[in-house]
């Protein structure tokens, strides 16, 4: 498989965790998920047997969230519905920048461990999608501040072979419409690029201003994917 092969998208869970996330990965049998406090993310086989449901309704453990993602295998009917959302896949079509990439005139700065209870708290205000204590592990997440303050962040989530995820794109409300989403956006996509990889996303159907934005940054639509989540038996 070739750096940057589209295919490795259709499951990016999985592909993540058989591939650079193995070590924050717990497994059973075929089924693998995220440690608890990593991310809510779960994946059986691309083609799931009644073996592999068993599989992971074992390792998640009775009456637990299990997160599929964009997975297309339909667990058995005794798992209980959560949520269903539709959604779109986005990928970067080009390897140029549309606007400032360099950290130091942008105002960008790299977070981690230290950062993790401002990082819960703006995402807690600005819910951009699932976010755990240890989620930042994943890959690089950024970061801009205002007065001392964390106002905006992005970073790096699903890792497939040859492509990253861009996660947890949020501003803060006070501090919006200072183009600092996309200012983040351009700084991950030139470090992923620089990598060798390629930049890919994931975002809600309804959330017609964060598409509108992505296209703006040379994001496409690659294909339409439905975000699922059961309860198991």
């Amino acid at each position: 498989m070739t750096s940057g092969d589209a295919a490795v998208l259709d499951d990016p869970v999985g592909s993540s965790l058989r591939g650079r996330h193995t070590g924050l990965a717990r497994r059973h049998g075929r089924a693998a998920a995220y440690l608890p406090d990593v991310a809510t993310f779960a994946a059986v086989s691309p083609v799931p047997q009644a073996a592999d449901w068993d599989d992971l309704a074992r390792l998640l453990g009775p009456g637990a969230f299990a997160d599929l993602f964009s997975g297309e295998g339909t667990p058995p009917p005794d798992w209980a519905p959560v949520f269903t959302l539709e959604g779109r896949q986005m990928i970067r079509s080009g390897t140029g920048l549309l606007g400032l990439s360099d950290p130091a005139r942008t105002g960008v700065v790299e977070l981690g461990e230290a950062d993790v209870p401002e990082m819960l708290d703006l995402v807690e205000r600005t819910r951009p999608g699932p976010f755990l204590p240890r989620t930042h592990e994943l890959g690089t997440y950024l970061g801009i501040r205002a007065g001392g303050r964390l106002v905006a962040m992005a970073g790096e989530r699903l890792r497939p072979p040859g492509w990253a995820e861009i996660s947890a794109v949020c501003t803060a409300p006070e501090a919006r419409g200072q183009g600092h989403a996309a200012r983040l956006l351009n700084v991950l996509t030139a470090r992923i690029l620089a990598r060798g990889e390629r930049p890919f996303l994931h975002v809600a159907e309804e959330n017609t201003a964060a598409i509108a934005l992505y296209g703006r940054l040379g994001f496409e639509t690659r294909r339409h994917v439905t975000f699922r989540g059961f309860r198991t038996p």
